[in-house]
């Protein structure tokens, strides 16, 4: 389909036809690979294996063997690493070429099901459980983690939230106490809502070392999947339901020393900066999730009469497309900003100025998919409301809602800590204005 007759709100605008500041020949042929690749292996089969709550195996193989897990790390990627364990390219790209805008377009791209569960099946580690230890962990560490989960060789999620502890990372309760030798880590307690973890090898897990608050938390490796101590069970949840979310009980398990990640009582600082790769992906697959829903709708109501005429011809209908879709347009916009800010912003740089920007893109993202989706369900009608059929996509992207508002920190404690941040910052930013006392100097 050219760009010229393509549904209304089903392409953001460089896709549609659009001139765009952004995006280079690089992009412009990575996105054509990226879609003939999820074209091939996801798009025909996502929405089936969500009705299935589980994907197969061969997914996470073919996604490996060609190189697609890598996107999900933070831009610009480890490069030394990724050419030692033989990773060169990403369909095409070269590793070193690689910016946010290249994730930007693979997450795009990868949402286009409207469903999340089977993408998030295979990408949560590579997404937020490796990074942690690559860029806090040593070099030992690296060493005894990386050969085998940069290629996916293993596999790795990362493991936050507690039963009485989920946006409040610190009031984790999960000890971990050093054994009187010093060689290991005793590891006590229960993490809920863990994606992937019931097919992870490791977690990079967040426990208290120490007292209470903040002060007390680490990250350490930890190993899951058939080791001592660990029981893991899957949890059924309303949206993502093949992505695997886990609750996990810990009992006595021992991990050596060296799998701490970083320093003991850094665990929060480690935590919040990954957090910020975190959210901004939600906000970029949950842009085309809304899209998705909103583009489906504006295809039925062309095409589905009621009271002798097409619904796009009533009024109220048009209305409904028009509030949302200029929501859309506006997060599309921000959000591609976002992501090019991203490859001009040192990492240090864009955790300090878009660390609470980033949390607010993803509270506004989750927003304005509750409206795209809303729309779609009251559009489509009864079919909208049944899981068969013509609407199966509006229920279904529905019930993904509460998986964009919630998970990666809820909608609620997002806005006020980009408030927060914003107000930190202009504050810092203030003091160093400020006349040091006792001098005459204006």
């Amino acid at each position: 389909m050219s760009s010229s007759n393509i549904v209304p709100f089903s392409e953001p605008p460089w896709l549609a036809g659009f001139p765009s500041p952004y995006y280079k020949e690089t992009h412009k042929r990575f996105q054509k690979a990226c879609r003939a690749f999820i074209e091939e292996h996801l798009m025909p089969y996502a929405m089936e294996w969500e009705r299935e709550e589980t994907v197969p195996d061969h997914l996470f193989e073919t996604f490996k063997k060609h190189n697609m897990l890598i996107p999900n790390l933070p831009a610009p990627l480890p490069v030394e690493w990724l050419k030692r364990v033989g990773i060169n390219d990403i369909l095409g790209t070269p590793v070193e070429e690689w910016d946010y805008l290249h994730t930007g377009i693979y997450l795009d791209e990868m949402a286009r099901p409207g469903v999340t569960g089977p993408g998030g099946s295979m990408t949560a580690g590579h997404s937020f459980g490796i990074p942690p230890i690559i860029k806090f962990g040593n070099k030992a560490l690296h060493e005894k983690f990386l050969p085998e989960l940069l290629p996916g060789k293993k596999r790795c999620c990362i493991a936050i939230t507690e039963p009485s502890a989920g946006s409040d990372v610190a009031n984790i309760a999960t000890t971990a106490v050093k054994t009187p030798d010093g060689k290991h880590y005793i590891i006590n307690g229960q993490k809920k809502w863990i994606t992937n973890a019931f097919w992870s090898d490791y977690a990079a897990m967040a426990v208290r070392t120490g007292g209470p608050g903040a002060a007390g938390l680490s990250m350490i490796v930890c190993p899951l999947k058939g080791y001592p101590g660990v029981n893991m069970r899957r949890l059924k949840v309303a949206g993502q339901v093949s992505a695997g979310t886990t609750y996990i009980e810990l009992d006595d398990v021992k991990v050596p020393a060296e799998n701490l990640i970083g320093e003991e009582g850094m665990g929060m600082r480690y935590v919040m900066t990954n957090f910020n790769h975190e959210r901004l992906l939600i906000a970029v697959g949950v842009t085309r999730q809304a899209r998705v829903a909103l583009s489906a709708a504006f295809e039925y109501v062309m095409k589905r009469e009621a009271f002798g005429k097409a619904l796009i011809e009533q009024p109220v209908v048009r209305h409904r497309l028009a509030k949302a879709g200029a929501e859309l347009e506006s997060l599309q916009a921000w959000v591609e900003q976002f992501v090019y800010q991203m490859t001009q912003l040192t990492k240090a740089e864009a955790d300090v100025k878009l660390g609470g920007l980033t949390a607010l893109a993803k509270a506004k993202a989750g927003m304005v998919l509750n409206e795209c989706a809303q729309t779609a369900v009251l559009l489509f009608g009864g079919n909208g409301y049944t899981r068969t059929g013509q609407g199966e996509i509006a229920e279904r992207m529905y019930r993904e809602v509460p998986g964009a508002r919630i998970p990666g920190g809820s909608e609620d404690v997002m806005l006020d800590l980009a408030i927060r941040q914003l107000v930190k910052n202009y504050r810092n930013a203030t003091k160093t204005l400020e006349r040091p006392r006792g001098s005459s100097k204006i």
